[in-house]
């Protein structure tokens, strides 16, 4: 997970090796500083010899403002390296999972995605980018003073060692348990955001049925989880720091004791004491900085683990890369399905059960029959929404696993039930700003299934602008909107799964007009709900628990007196009642 956070610092490495060039000199000042102190007491104070005092001063002010200065590069070099960094991996990131296969989102909470995109990066962002290169600075830093310390007095160097296994041993014992209240931690969070993220959807609903108190309820088991899990990592953090403390206390009393009958044997000096404690503090703050820095590290950790679920993720397209284009695919000639068997999940029950039927250029199938009957998982085997079926499609003779999706959408266009507009303007909700349709093709996408009448009317026309989804347009106007979007991509086959329902008439009978267009000069799959709209196909296909069960014409379905003649007398009783 290091290594792959580190190359997308590769761009940057200049300002990386600039940082890493630094370190030396943190280093060397490190030094540097205690040592002046030494030699300006033992050399100047004790014998009373202040002559050159000034020159001692002004030389460890300088090399006080030349460590500020080096350090303040550093820190400046890393952080812009690190920004960027964050910066080109939230983009690949984002890129990943717009090639996320359906079935992750099938079985993936949307806010789970949400946070692997915003907290877990923003975690990294605050404290891994820098940390390492800290921790491996503040390391050179602690291993030169105590060689530094150890040249002026072993005896008390030793004294400081025996107190190091203890520093090694609490450091470690509270980084494991931080880490994992820190991976516990992410996990709630990323549930809580889930489960926020689908109240905020169904708001409406949950106001509807007075349903806030449980809603409340649940959320606020996510968010006490999270308050606990935090507060235990919490009072690692503080035990942690809290004990180092206590230890470089306790250290500094040992040196000084020890250090104080040294001196007065004569077996070291002041000037050698002074330096030693003023080393020893130096010595504690790079390891008070980790401890500090200890908490936001493995919180950084546990975001950079689940970061890289989002790299672990299979593409939706990682086995066509190979695909060389054929002049087979240049237009629609096709598409046959030859006993296709699919299932949603390996345990999972089949869903398509032998589907067998074939669609040539300018043809219309309609696919009638209840829900769950697998009529559009049709559609989403089209769409390569889905690909590990077995049996054969075929689309053009070609086998349809073997086709790239971005060639295969080329062909279809799909209308939905369930219609989504982004928060811009209309224009953008019919050509999603792909370069290949230009402003003339929307207004044409949009005359086709005469969305036209209604857009020319609002205020600013196709630049008008679609707020909340769409909440600021009917139901009606979004869903041919969404019908401009299939048709605008020049599509040979169109794919509708037809939604007329919770419109006002006028806008019903667009939509009708738009269909009977659509029928006309296109090739049509339809998964229709009203009998007007597929009574005219070539073919219609009545489906039940995955089989086709009838095949044929409106007027030979009807007259074989089956299931779909059933469903005809159905839709007619129930037109007369209304």
């Amino acid at each position: 997970m290091i290594k792959r956070f580190i190359s997308f610092l590769g761009p940057y490495r200049k300002e990386v090796a600039i940082g890493v060039a630094l370190i030396p000199f943190s280093v060397l000042f490190s030094v540097l500083y205690p040592w002046m102190i030494m030699q300006i007491i033992d050399e100047q104070l004790v014998p009373r010899k202040f002559d050159g005092l000034w020159l001692w001063v002004a030389g460890l002010l300088g090399i006080l403002l030349a460590n500020y200065i080096s350090d303040a590069i550093y820190n400046y070099s890393l952080q812009k390296a690190a920004q960027k960094a964050i910066l080109d991996l939230r983009q690949v990131m984002f890129d990943r999972v717009l090639h996320f296969p359906r079935s992750y989102f099938d079985k993936t909470p949307m806010g789970v995605t949400l946070t692997r995109l915003t907290s877990d990066l923003e975690a990294i962002n605050e404290s891994f980018a820098q940390g390492f290169l800290n921790m491996v600075r503040d390391l050179l830093i602690t291993v030169a003073l105590l060689i530094f310390l150890a040249s002026i007095s072993w005896r008390l160097t030793l004294v400081l060692l025996l107190i190091g296994p203890i520093i090694y041993y609490i450091t470690e014992k509270l980084r494991r348990l931080m880490r994992d209240a820190f991976v516990t931690a992410r996990q709630i969070l990323s549930k809580g955001t889930g489960y926020l993220q689908e109240c905020l959807n169904g708001i409406k609903t949950v106001q509807l049925y007075s349903a806030e108190q449980e809603v409340q309820k649940n959320y606020q088991q996510y968010t006490r989880s999270f308050q606990k899990t935090q507060a235990k990592s919490n009072l690692y953090d503080s035990a942690l720091y809290s004990l180092i403390e206590g230890v470089t206390t306790v250290s500094l009393g040992l040196i000084i004791w020890y250090g104080s009958g040294e001196v007065l044997t004569a077996t070291i000096s002041v000037g050698v004491l002074i330096g030693f404690i003023n080393t020893l503090d130096k010595i504690f703050v790079p390891i008070r900085d980790f401890t500090s820095q200890l908490a936001s590290i493995q919180r950084a950790l546990a975001a950079l683990q689940h970061i890289e679920e989002v790299f672990s993720q299979p593409l939706e397209d990682s086995k066509e890369l190979d695909f060389q284009p054929s002049k087979a695919l240049a237009g629609f000639e096709s598409l046959v399905f030859e006993d296709v068997r699919f299932r949603y999940s390996e345990d999972g029950p089949e869903v398509l059960k032998g589907i067998s039927f074939s669609l040539n250029k300018g043809e219309k199938i309609a696919l009638v029959g209840t829900t769950g009957s697998g009529k559009s998982t049709i559609l989403r085997l089209l769409t390569k929404t889905y690909d590990n079926y077995q049996g054969s499609i075929k689309l053009n003779g070609i086998e349809l696993s073997g086709i790239p999706k971005t060639t295969v959408r080329e062909f279809f266009s799909l209308m939905q039930q369930e219609v989504f507009l982004f928060n811009k303007s209309i224009a953008f909700n019919i050509g999603l700003g792909r370069e290949t349709i230009s402003q003339q093709d929307i207004i044409d996408a949009a005359k086709y299934v005469y969305a036209d009448e209604f857009i020319e009317q609002l205020p600013d026309s196709y630049q008008f602008q679609c707020r909340d989804g769409g909440k600021n347009l009917s139901v009606g106007q979004a869903q041919l909107i969404a019908f401009a979007r299939a048709i605008a991509g020049g599509s040979e086959v169109i794919m509708l799964d037809e939604a007329t329902s919770a419109v006002d008439s006028v806008t019903e009978q667009l939509i009708q007009k738009a269909i009977d267009h659509v029928f006309m000069d296109k090739t049509v799959i339809a998964i229709a709900h009203r009998l007007s709209t597929i009574q005219h196909s070539d073919q219609i296909l009545v489906l039940s628990e995955g089989l086709i069960q009838e095949r044929g014409t409106h007027h030979s379905l009807v007259a074989a007196n089956g299931i779909y003649a059933n469903l005809v007398e159905e839709k007619n009783n129930a037109e007369e009642t209304l």
